[in-house]
């Protein structure tokens, strides 16, 4: 089975579905993974840093095993002043070159604008009668975009599927901790201790552990 992860930014893939992720590739499934955009020196990124996240991407790709990583080079939070058929244009190339059986994508009411705009691009490019090879499409959680979002009922993250990860959250964690940058300290949420406090939670609402938590878009037997 071929399962395609969309990151608008590098780890969202890992806050969001990372146990499910190893869950995968212990079945032995062919894993991808598209990152939408990526820091650029003219929105003040130092080139150390930008040397860091290649090397973390590498990292982390080692880890899950990807078949191949696609780099669509979008510059980060600026998705709102991209043409948005170039947006759907490059996504749907990359879709349409792997012939996923199941998306991983951003949850498309998060805080971040980025996450916002690449949301409707995935669903836009998702289309059953276009891409008849998907079977399964599941929006995931990042902690400090999804539960920040204004408590609007468009917004709520309603999750109605869940994947247990008792036997890998471990390892998210580690993979997580490679992403030294974005890890915060408590009380902040993008720490180690509040990200396993959500698995242990969304653990707790299916009687698990430790889960992760999605809402399926679309489902096709």
């Amino acid at each position: 089975m071929k399962v395609l992860v969309v990151s608008v930014h590098p780890d969202d893939e890992t806050l969001g579905c990372g146990g499910t992720l190893l869950k995968h590739k212990t079945y032995g499934d062919e894993l991808f993974w598209m990152i939408i955009t990526k820091p650029d020196e003219s929105l003040s990124f130092s080139r150390e840093f930008m040397e860091k996240r290649k090397k973390q991407i590498q990292d982390v790709s080692n880890i899950y095993g990807f078949e191949m990583v696609y780099e669509l080079g979008f510059n980060t939070t600026k998705l709102h002043a991209v043409d948005f058929s170039n947006l759907i244009n490059s996504t749907s190339q990359v879709i349409n070159e792997i012939k996923p059986e199941i998306i991983y994508m951003n949850n498309r009411s998060d805080i971040h604008t980025d996450h916002q705009i690449a949301a409707k691009a995935l669903i836009s490019c998702t289309k059953s009668f276009r891409y008849p090879f998907i079977k399964r499409i599941l929006m995931y959680e990042c902690i400090s975009e999804t539960e920040i979002a204004p408590g609007f009922p468009e917004n709520i993250f309603i999750p109605n599927v869940y994947s247990n990860i008792t036997d890998f959250i471990d390892e998210k964690m580690q993979i997580m901790n490679i992403y030294q940058s974005e890890v915060q300290y408590p009380p902040l949420p993008r720490s180690l201790d509040n990200i396993k406090a959500l698995a242990r939670y969304r653990g707790a609402s299916c009687g698990v552990d430790y889960a992760e938590a999605f809402m399926l878009v679309r489902e096709r037997f």
